[in-house]
């Protein structure tokens, strides 16, 4: 009598872990399609639009300033604005502004 309560308990404990495992499992699956892939997408189309910047586009800022571009290199731009010249950060880059 006393071996079957123990097997018993035993198959309780085998079912919660797996019931525990298959939570933890349908948890990561959900947050990764909520968080981590349309971060991953998002980040990829910046760096597609970092790649394709060249002069004369019209550019808008993290900050939202808007300007032209008339230099570009690996890591700086510099912006034609309204009042003078901005020299920043390429990444801070966040989208295309039409003409």
């Amino acid at each position: 009598m006393l071996a079957y309560a123990q097997t018993g308990t035993g198959q309780e404990a085998t079912q919660q872990l797996i019931s525990l495992v298959v939570i933890l499992v349908v948890f990561f699956g959900v947050f990764y399609f909520l968080l981590i892939r349309p971060q991953r997408r998002r980040q990829r189309e910046h760096m597609t639009l970092l790649a394709s910047l060249k002069r004369g586009d019209r550019v808008m800022t993290a900050g939202g300033i808007i300007g032209t571009i008339e230099d570009i290199d690996e890591n700086e731009v510099v912006l034609v604005v309204e009042e003078g010249k901005l020299r920043i950060s390429k990444t801070s880059i966040v989208e295309k502004v039409k003409k």
